[in-house]
């Protein structure tokens, strides 16, 4: 088992590699340097390798694809995650891995968007987004996470080994997010300075079509992470919408005696039938979700064992 393992994943950046290679052989000199190649077409697997990184790959394209292969194939005591891109500082790291490995932090935020993110980054888009999924996730959650989309992040052995990658793409920042946040484990964050791509370095990421997906993602965790929030909204909804057609009704047949939009009613009935059993859906699965915590805590028990048996050998 490494000491700190630290891992990059890299779509083709053989401007930078070699230089995120080198600054974190100096501010780690303990760590093993690990660069998971994904599909590259410039050489960067080649470049990391001769700057001293072990160079793995993942053939099925996609960020998220590239951190499941990682997590699953190495062992380590910290885990530092960082962009190829050359973006993020390595004398951050050093601070990041000690609370780790001396605060028993599970997971440190590289917080950029409390330093110089809105200054250095040149697309509008890109902060606006980041703005909104921060907020988003916070007030859904209820947490403080200064940094919801950073790539630059640390890992206790027990998140690593505890976190079910679903995301395939750019999504698994929020999705790493919401599952620390969901299963209560220790979140710090650690402001760090940004700096944007070097001319001629072209992100990876698409503002729109990753946007949506990313967007999409928290709707979805929001439901199944806070299924009894998420269908209690949706009952509560479809209550309004009945009432605003059967209060007319209501109102004539008290002055009349008479229901002359007899349709009308029936439909109100279906309604508050769907938000009842939208109600009580939301009502079952957290049920359900109570009885998954409670399971995750007793795994937990199980990967802290794995994780002292593994540092003993």
């Amino acid at each position: 088992m490494d000491k700190i393992a630290v891992l990059i994943p890299c779509y083709n950046e053989s401007q930078t590699i070699a230089k995120v290679v080198s600054d974190y052989q100096k501010a780690l000199p303990e760590a093993t340097i690990y660069v998971y190649d994904n599909n590259s077409k410039d050489g960067t697997a080649e470049i990391a390798e001769k700057a001293g990184a072990v160079v793995r790959y993942e053939y099925k394209q996609g960020k998220g694809n590239v951190i499941r292969r990682m997590f699953r194939e190495i062992d380590a005591q910290c885990y530092i995650m960082i962009d190829g891109d050359d973006t993020y500082p390595a004398d951050s790291a050093r601070e990041m891995a000690d609370k780790v490995l001396n605060r028993h932090v599970d997971m440190v935020v590289g917080d950029r968007l409390s330093s110089t993110y809105f200054t250095e980054n040149k697309r509008p888009f890109h902060n606006f987004g980041n703005s909104i999924v921060r907020k988003s996730i916070n007030f859904l959650f209820e947490s403080d996470i200064k940094d919801i989309m950073t790539g630059y992040r640390a890992f206790s052995y027990q998140f690593v080994k505890s976190f079910p990658v679903l995301s395939k793409g750019f999504e698994i920042e929020t999705e790493m997010s919401i599952h620390a946040i969901d299963k209560n484990m220790f979140v710090e964050n650690v402001v760090v300075q940004y700096k944007d791509r070097p001319e001629g370095s072209e992100s990876k990421l698409n503002t729109y079509s990753d946007g949506m997906k990313v967007l999409k993602t928290i709707i979805n965790l929001f439901r199944n992470y806070k299924p009894l929030a998420f269908f209690g909204i949706i009952s509560l909804l479809l209550m309004i919408i009945a009432l605003i057609f059967f209060i007319p009704v209501f109102i004539t047949y008290c002055k009349t005696g008479l229901v002359p939009n007899f349709p009308t009613l029936i439909v109100c009935g279906f309604v508050v039938i769907a938000s009842i059993q939208s109600f009580f859906s939301g009502l079952i699965l957290q049920n359900i979700i109570k009885k998954n915590k409670q399971d995750f805590e007793m795994r937990l028990i199980e990967i802290q064992k794995d994780y002292h048996q593994s540092v003993m050998e």
